[in-house]
């Protein structure tokens, strides 16, 4: 393993980290929307990671062209998929609102937004710990090239 590969496998997470943190900005801007596209309430929607191998360019092009198929395998992480949460909504009385049925209740979305904050810091934390892993890699190599000065 060499510095790009821990790069990639570092921006391979800051990849699935965004799009986590799309998806949970998603859901608190409409953590109040009764209607959507869809029919009925917005639902929740959170994303599935997955492993996934990570090559550096280098190493896809070494391999191709010696038609070498060993050397370690890296497994970075990608998101497999952006599912829909099911889990029913509140039902509020409000007899005004556009939505309401014939009883007055509206059916709101499933989503409780101090859950939804925590999965922001938490993706948040994620995201600044890669880039913190790539500012190491990068501190590591440009230490590499002052010892090769001397």
């Amino acid at each position: 393993m060499d510095i790009t590969d821990s790069v990639a496998v570092s921006v391979s997470a800051l990849d699935a980290q965004r799009r986590r943190l799309n998806v949970i900005a998603s859901n608190l801007a409409n953590a109040q929307s009764t209607h959507s596209p869809e029919g009925g309430p917005y639902r929740r929607r959170d994303v599935v990671f997955q492993s996934a191998p990570v090559q550096s360019p280098f190493q896809r092009a070494l391999r191709v062209s010696s038609m070498r198929m060993d050397g370690p395998n890296l497994e970075g992480v990608k998101v497999a998929r952006v599912v829909t949460d099911h889990k029913p909504g509140q039902a509020v009385y409000d007899p005004k609102h556009p939505d309401a049925d014939a009883k007055g209740y509206v059916l709101m979305p499933n989503i409780n937004v101090m859950e939804e904050m925590v999965n922001m810091i938490s993706a948040s934390r994620a995201y600044e710990a890669n880039v913190q892993a790539i500012g190491a890699t990068r501190a590591m190599w440009n230490h590499a090239l002052e010892i090769g000065r001397s």
